[in-house]
């Protein structure tokens, strides 16, 4: 872990600290039962999660950023490795904002393709990599070294992966087939304010939704009837360290994770949010979640501790006024 990235995510740490006081969830709101760690990672072997995709059968795909690995966690907490990306030649000292080659944004097809980002600060490794099932990582398109591709979304219905790059603060499209990357938006709400910018990626509602990290923001960004970017729209501020999020199937409501404060906030369509999941529950720098019915996923990388890698479950619950135990959350 760099010094700067340290540093910068405990500024936003402390900005996170003040701006979320408050936002417990309200009489009636949602929560989360049953809380628990389901597995510890190896922080030694760089088994840092970084991104998460549901599997079929109820296991998850994941990133080790630190290890450069797609791994697969079964349904009975167990860890295989199903691929390593190849390591650049220097070492990836020169991958921006972070100094280390990661694996990062990881996307799952119908037919159980993966896809991956990688990025390592070189030309020749830097980009939008396939993981056939029972195949070998192949890279399918090249992004820019100067940059940090980070967040991926799929558009199922067009065949579209959108990439976003935290440092030059772009979206990219990319095909599913692969080949050149274009310039989707690069709207200003997209870019850092001095490390990581758009961040998690999730197409919604005819719509590409995207966070920034330094700017704690949600934005939606309509996909016109030619597939061009419309004009974002920031539908939730206040949010410091915002990485990757979920949709909870609840309208527009998202369960997003908030790396350095160790929470994991509940956004409303409105902007509103509120606290669901704390260092208290287990949280050591979430880094994304998912949803699996009423099951909700957290992953954390620990990247400023460097204690406690791990995947924490729970159910995700509604409690109307007088409800003792809660009911699954579907709104």
């Amino acid at each position: 872990m760099s010094v700067s990235r340290v540093s910068l995510l405990a500024s936003a740490a402390l900005a996170a600290a003040v701006t979320l006081t408050g936002f417990c969830p309200p009489g009636g709101g949602p929560s989360v039962a049953d809380a628990h760690v389901v597995v510890h990672f190896d922080a030694g072997a760089g088994q840092s999660p970084e991104n998460v995709a549901l599997e079929p059968g109820g296991g998850l795909a994941v990133t080790f950023a630190g290890a450069r690995q797609i791994a697969e966690i079964t349904p009975e907490g167990c860890t295989r490795v199903l691929a390593a990306l190849p390591a650049p030649a220097d070492g990836g000292v020169h991958t921006p904002a972070l100094g280390f080659p990661l694996t990062t944004g990881l996307v799952r097809a119908a037919d159980g393709t993966l896809y991956v980002l990688y990025a390592t600060g070189t030309a020749d490794l830097t980009g939008l990599w396939r993981l056939r099932p029972g195949g070998r990582p192949e890279r399918i398109a090249a992004l820019p070294a100067d940059g940090l591709p980070n967040g991926l979304a799929l558009d199922a219905g067009t065949g579209t992966l959108y990439v976003a790059d935290s440092v030059r603060g772009a979206v990219y499209r990319v095909p599913v087939s692969g080949g050149s990357p274009q310039v989707w938006s690069h709207a200003p709400e997209l870019a850092s304010t001095g490390f990581l910018g758009v961040n998690g990626l999730k197409v919604h509602g005819g719509s590409l939704w995207a966070t920034n990290l330094d700017r704690g923001t949600v934005l939606r960004l309509p996909i016109t009837g030619d597939g061009s970017a419309g004009r974002p729209r920031t539908v939730a501020a206040g949010l410091a360290g915002i990485d990757d999020f979920a949709f909870t199937g609840h309208g527009d409501d998202i369960a997003a994770a908030l790396n350095v404060p160790d929470q994991v906030v509940l956004v409303r369509g409105d902007g509103s949010h509120a606290t669901l999941l704390g260092a208290a529950d287990g949280l050591d720098g979430p880094t994304s979640v998912a949803l699996r019915g009423s099951t909700l996923y957290v992953l954390s990388a620990a990247y400023t501790t460097g204690k406690d890698p791990n995947l924490l479950a729970g159910r995700l619950v509604r409690r109307p006024a007088g409800e003792q135990d809660g009911t699954p959350y579907r709104g």
